[in-house]
């Protein structure tokens, strides 16, 4: 595949069978037949399919990641609108038109979604509650959530060690608030590259014994500390020079992203800083975000959507932050300013 890389273009292979079973669900729905005449918004599709909104949202995006149509986002996700880019239909129907559509349709049983698409999207058939529950709704779910997020935190541990220049500015301390920050895996590394900063992690306050037992096997000491809260439900807290959200943000609709950003700008003083660093939508990551999309199509409670940098330029710019520049990494990082 021209402009892919290797490991995408492998990991696109590697969930090769979903890929089919996606296509092969749109091509029997008519799915493609409706794009393929020209832009529909995706609540019209739903309105027309009788399908789940959110569920539709992320069947499309599996179809975005592979190639098969180009979105136009709103912030309204009723309003986003897909085209099918030329020849996609053609193509479904040269190789998995009439003779093939049944092909390996029960090979794989057991799997909650594959080729059972059509009943998922449609609400009869529902994800089996052990499979994936979300919000999690128990402390040890949460807490082996936030140690398995953990474990992925290196990549965006360098990419901020790599700019601390640029993130932590001044000569005296830097104080950091890591809104949603886990188990504080992330601010244990960052203490440790830089001593003239101290963290707090802000999250549920039922979480408060993960990040003292992180802090006395770092040996951070008082420089770590936990702030308990819940981020809709009360302003965010204030004393802070930055602000970061990593791997938060695209869990949550536009309105409600926004909405954080939002709290961010009044959380700080002038000069202030937020950051936002987490998977972002490019041709690099599709494979990745096409797993995603597929595992998470039947999870109405989890509305999880990769965005592009420039999604978030232009929430931070709509809620008062200028400045704004994105730093390169194995991880990007957006940072801007309050006015």
């Amino acid at each position: 595949m021209i402009g892919v890389s290797p490991r995408a273009l492998l990991s696109l292979l590697f969930n090769g069978d979903k890929a089919i079973d996606v296509v092969r669900t749109a091509l029997e729905m008519g799915m493609l037949d409706a794009l393929d005449g020209g832009p529909a918004t995706l609540g019209a599709l739903a309105d027309r399919f009788e399908l789940v909104p959110m569920r539709l949202y992320k069947l499309l995006d599996c179809l975005e990641c592979l190639g098969f149509v180009t979105r136009s986002p709103a912030d309204a996700l009723r309003d986003t609108e897909y085209r099918a880019i030329a020849g996609a239909r053609a193509a479904a129907m040269d190789v998995l038109g009439p003779g093939s559509l049944e092909r390996d349709r029960d090979t794989y049983p057991w799997r909650t979604l594959y080729g059972k698409l059509p009943e998922v999207l449609s609400g009869v058939r529902e994800m089996p509650r052990e499979a994936f529950t979300w919000p999690l709704d128990s402390i040890e779910r949460i807490a082996g959530f936030e140690r398995s997020m953990a474990a992925g935190i290196g990549p965006i541990a360098e990419a901020f060690i790599a700019h601390a220049g640029a993130l932590w500015r001044g000569d005296g301390d830097v104080r950091l608030l890591d809104v949603g920050g886990g188990d504080g895996t992330l601010a244990a590394h960052l203490l440790q590259d830089n001593p003239k900063l101290r963290a707090d992690v802000y999250n549920l306050p039922a979480l408060r014994s993960l990040v003292d037992d992180l802090r006395e096997e770092s040996g951070c000491g008082d420089r770590l500390g936990f702030v308990g809260g819940d981020f809709f439900a009360e302003p965010l807290p204030g004393g802070y020079d930055v602000l970061s959200f990593v791997r938060v943000l695209h869990d949550w609709q536009p309105p409600q992203a926004r909405e954080l950003l939002a709290k961010a700008y009044e959380a700080l003083e002038p000069g202030g800083r937020v950051v936002i660093c987490e998977e972002f939508r490019d041709a690099e990551r599709l494979a990745r975000q096409f797993f995603w999309s597929y595992f998470l199509i039947g999870v109405d409670s989890c509305s999880s959507m990769l965005r592009e940098v420039a999604d978030y330029i232009r929430l931070l710019g709509e809620v008062g932050f200028r400045d704004v520049d994105v730093l390169p990494g194995p991880f990007e990082i957006v940072v801007a300013t309050k006015s």
